[in-house]
């Protein structure tokens, strides 16, 4: 899935951030906790204040991503 989010990334470049979180790196657990973490892939819609908009667990096609930053950014 990377290559298809980092096209996405692209695509909304200076619209929406988007920001990784390494999984297996001790120093985002915090993070983690926080957002409910527990399978791979998933991926989080947050607003400028880091409140959970939607949640994404196992693939997600681009159409998805689109549809759902439609909804939240528009």
């Amino acid at each position: 899935m990377a290559p298809m989010v980092h096209g996405l990334e692209a695509e909304y470049f200076g619209k929406i951030r988007f920001t990784y979180l390494d999984a297996d790196d001790s120093r985002t657990d915090q993070f983690q906790d926080a957002l409910g973490f527990y399978y791979q892939p998933e991926f989080y819609l947050l607003d400028s204040n880091g409140n959970l908009l939607h949640k994404f667990v196992g693939y997600v096609s681009a159409d998805e991503f689109r549809s759902a930053f439609r909804k939240f950014f528009q």
